[in-house]
């Protein structure tokens, strides 16, 4: 078992399993979750590395079973997840490459996504698994960074900006056929996938639910609203719409 704290985010290994360790001082017990093939941990800001450890050996059999499903449900778009392969960050592709040693997350090294996983004792399927839910833990992580810097920038009340109420809180989601949602107490959450695209893309997809801050429907006023802040926003939502199928099958 090795922890894995690379400044942040913070991963932990334990037979052959790697985990996002994610601590908040908002829980008081661990809850243990994995989503499209990525397992991450939501604990304790305090809680010790090693009572992770035991947890996640606990629920081994458990993570097993649910990343198998998962596998089965959303089949990984025809990748295999070794070198070589290209992945789009921000409508630009990026040659993966996969070294061998002690497991370390996903970097953007001189143009490549570097990984690191333990040398294959397991099949070729696992391994990939493996380097698949480190490239989602990359992508989401950047994802939050990212859109919560362009809904700050959005945000703002400038001759470019969008005049309405703060949003409550923004995070990011994993959506099957959306980009992004905005509730009536203004909490915006955005599928991570869109940092895939093209930045234009990703500014249209947050001004789109800025918006919505003002306007909670689709109304000529919203469009209105849209528009004045991108004037291009028509080719963002139909570039998104014949694009949006390659975007979802990571």
């Amino acid at each position: 078992m090795n922890a894995i704290m690379p400044n942040k985010p913070e991963y932990i290994e334990i037979n052959g399993l790697i985990a996002e360790v994610i601590r908040t001082s908002r829980r008081k017990s661990a809850d243990i979750r994995v989503e499209e093939g990525a397992v991450s941990v939501v604990v304790p800001k305090d809680l010790d590395i090693e009572r992770i450890s035991q947890l996640l050996d606990a629920k081994q059999q458990w993570l097993k079973n649910k990343l198998n499903i998962q596998k089965e449900a959303s089949p990984a778009g025809g990748k295999d997840y070794v070198s070589g392969e290209s992945f789009p960050y921000l409508g630009r592709n990026y040659q993966l490459k996969v070294l061998y040693g002690a497991f370390e997350p996903v970097k953007l090294i001189q143009g490549r996504l570097v990984v690191t996983v333990p040398c294959a004792k397991d099949s070729g399927e696992e391994q990939a698994q493996m380097i698949r839910g480190a490239l989602i833990s990359w992508y989401k992580h950047h994802a939050e960074l990212k859109l919560k810097d362009k809904v700050k920038r959005y945000s703002a009340t400038t001759c470019n900006g969008i005049s309405h109420p703060e949003p409550s809180s923004v995070g990011i989601k994993s959506y099957k056929a959306r980009w992004g949602s905005c509730s009536t107490k203004g909490k915006l959450d955005f599928n991570w996938k869109i940092i895939m695209a093209p930045n234009r893309m990703v500014d249209y997809v947050v001004v789109h639910e800025l918006c919505h801050l003002k306007h909670h429907d689709h109304s000529p006023k919203f469009w209105r609203e849209v528009e004045r802040v991108l004037p291009d926003y028509l080719e963002c939502k139909e570039w998104l719409k014949v694009n949006s199928s390659q975007l979802f099958s990571i």
